[in-house]
Order: C-alpha cells, then structure tokens, then sequence
C-alpha cells in the first residue's frame, strides 16, 4: 500500500500537465466511440421511432461527452497535484521517463483485484438478485461479442476518468477543505470516506440502463448500488494506493470476466 508520504511524491509539481490532459481526454472519448456499437445494437428498438436521426444525435453526444470528460481530467490532474492523486504512470511516461517497473509493480495487483471484484459480483448476482429481480420490461436484442468487447474499453478508459480521476478527486479534495487539514493531504479516512462516496454514485450511475430493463423498485437500487458499488470500492482503493493506471486495469480486467461469463455461461 502506498503511503501519504508516497503519494504526494508523485505529483512533484502544482501546474497542470496540458500534454496528459489532451492525451488523456482523447482515450477517453475513444472510449465512448467504442460503447456506440453495442449501444446501438441494444438500443435499436428504442430508436427506431426515435424524432431525431441519428447523424444528428451521435456527434452532440461526442461534444458533450468530450467536455464532460476534459472537465474531469483537467480538475483530476490539477487538484489530484495538491492531494498526492492522479496518474503518475502516465505522466512520468509523457516526461519520457522509464515506466516498466513501476508497471510490472501495479499489472499482477490490478488483475487480481478486478477479477476478484467480477467474480464477487458474479456470486452475489446468481445466489441474491437474479432469482428475484422482475421479468425485463422489454426484449433487447443481444449485441455481438466484438461489440460486448468494445465495452470494456469504455469501462476501463472512460469510467475510471470520469469517476476515479474526476470524481474521486474532487471528493477527496472537498473533504481535506472541509476537514481544515493542516497538511492539505487526505488522511486514510477521508480517502475511504471519498472512496464510499464515489462507489454509491458510481452503482447509482448505473441506473438509467437498469430503468430501460426493469422497473425502478428498491431491490433493482440497491442491485446497482450493490454489484457496481464493490466494484467500485476496489478501482478507488486502487486508485489511491497505485494510481489511475491501476484501477483502469483492474476496470478493465473486470469487465472483460463479466462479458465473458455473460457470453458463454449465461450469468
């Protein structure tokens, strides 16, 4: 685990790394490109009788997407400076500095906890909720594997920028002001406190995709909030203790198990 000492030293500098807010924003976006496929597909009987053509729809999503996710980069790189988070892999990268160690250090823990994370969630969702959640509202039409694949990419890049990066940040930081630390630095429990926080929205943001499937009853919120939430606990422990890369991974890893086991065991 990464100490507070540790992780201020990460982030030598207070002034914003331009070149890792563009590159980063720009995965991100790539992230959201690569969700349209499956979306599309799942969603066609949704925008067949759609008003607006969808020419029209997906570029004003992209713009909105993309200031969303420039938004939550910028305020992560620059607030995470103050507070010892952000992604101190890529940016010692983008400096030109060697990364390999320090990635070999972070690969094998972000596996095994993101694949921890799926398999908890696998378990809890086959023994609790799927036996009693209601019948789907609608049918939706199953999108290919390479589409389900393409997901993940959106998980680990897009979601972790948005919610670790951004939100997670913002939180923390929020709370060290609130907190009148002395040191301007997140004790371990304000990184958990944030870290709760950022998991309950994070199974909340979840929802709408829940609403299209099944009506909005407590045990389909607390299903979301729940399944997505231990999840999320995980990538923001991550997050703190081993930097953004790590809990993308972990994201990443995760999801992949997930659309596997949906694939080929019916989980």
């Amino acid at each position: 685990m990464t100490s507070e000492t540790d992780r201020a030293a990460t982030t030598p500098r207070q002034s914003l790394n331009w070149r890792t807010l563009w590159l980063l924003t720009g995965a991100g976006v790539l992230g959201v490109v690569a969700i349209i496929p499956a979306s599309l597909t799942e969603q066609a009987n949704l925008l067949k009788d759609f008003p607006i053509p969808l020419w029209v729809i997906l570029p004003i999503q992209l713009v909105q997407n993309a200031v969303l996710i420039g938004v939550a980069v910028g305020l992560g790189l620059w607030l995470g400076r103050k507070i010892g988070l952000g992604a101190p892999l890529i940016e010692a990268w983008m400096d030109g500095k060697e990364t390999g160690s320090r990635l070999k250090g972070i690969l094998l823990p972000s596996l095994i906890l993101g694949s921890a994370a799926a398999i908890l969630v696998i378990a809890l969702e086959e023994v609790f909720f799927a036996r009693r959640l209601p019948k789907p509202s609608i049918e939706v039409p199953q999108a290919p594997l390479w589409q389900h694949l393409l997901t993940g990419v959106y998980g680990g890049i897009t979601e972790e920028l948005l919610m670790r990066l951004g939100l997670f940040t913002i939180v923390a930081w929020l709370l060290v002001k609130v907190s009148r630390k002395r040191d301007g630095q997140p004790s371990l429990k304000i990184l958990w406190l944030a870290n709760v926080i950022v998991a309950i929205l994070f199974g909340l943001g979840h929802l709408p995709a829940t609403m299209l499937l099944f009506p909005l009853t407590p045990l389909v919120i607390a299903r979301a909030i729940i399944l997505n939430g231990l999840a999320g606990l995980a990538f923001g422990y991550l997050y703190w203790t081993r930097g953004l890369e790590s809990a993308m991974l972990a994201h990443f890893s995760g999801d992949m198990i997930l659309i596997v086991s949906t694939r080929f065991f019916g989980t």
